[in-house]
């Protein structure tokens, strides 16, 4: 029984795996027999996996067939609201119990992340983590738990609003200026700082869909 628990998940972080590096996309229709032969895993935990993130809404059904979900404008914008509330408040819990280790690897991925400016792709990973990294930063797990939920769901979006020009660079300050705030114990600064770089990556989002 634990074993086939442990294929479950790890069938499930596969499909959602494949999902957020947008090998599969929104209504891509996903079949149970192609998944267990590409990830050499049985149908039955595949099915499994199929069914929890159905719950989730990562995944639609399209008749009799489970198909990628996608985002309307207004699932949207529901979710950007809730994830600038969410991630502002990781910044202001980073700023009062972020650990002085916690704030050097912060500041090395805005230094190291540099390199990668000008590939979306890279920076969109790299973007990622840093975002992860203050939600740990927070040291609350209760938080951290809801902000993985946010950023499952944005894996629904099928391009990156980095790949606009210029927002790379943008976002990198933005990044510099987050981390500085966390560093000072700026708690106020931190929050105000993380919701206006979401908010601007949602401005950035919207205009990107409106030119689609």
């Amino acid at each position: 029984m634990s074993q086939n628990r442990g294929q479950t998940r790890d069938a499930y972080s596969l499909i959602l795996e494949a999902i957020d590096h947008g090998e599969y996309k929104p209504g891509d229709r996903l079949v149970e027999s192609d998944l267990a032969e590409r990830f050499g895993v049985s149908r039955t935990p595949i099915r499994e996996a199929l069914q929890r993130l159905e719950t989730q809404s990562l995944l639609a059904r399209d008749g009799r067939s489970l198909i990628v979900a996608s985002l309307d404008h207004n699932q949207l914008s529901e979710l950007y609201l809730v994830r600038t509330e969410l991630e502002g408040l990781a910044a202001r819990l980073a700023a009062r119990h972020a650990a002085v280790e916690e704030v050097k690897v912060l500041r090395d991925m805005v230094e190291e992340d540099k390199a990668i400016v000008d590939d979306p792709t890279a920076l969109s990973r790299a973007n990622r983590r840093f975002h992860k990294m203050i939600h740990l930063a927070s040291h609350n797990r209760y938080l951290v738990q809801q902000l993985d939920l946010v950023h499952r769901t944005m894996a629904l979006m099928a391009t990156t609003s980095l790949a606009v020009e210029g927002r790379g660079v943008v976002a990198l300050q933005e990044h510099a200026a987050i981390v500085e705030a966390i560093a000072n114990r700026d708690e106020d600064g931190a929050y105000q700082a993380l919701k206006s770089h979401i908010s601007e990556a949602f401005e950035t989002r919207i205009k990107l869909s409106a030119d689609s």
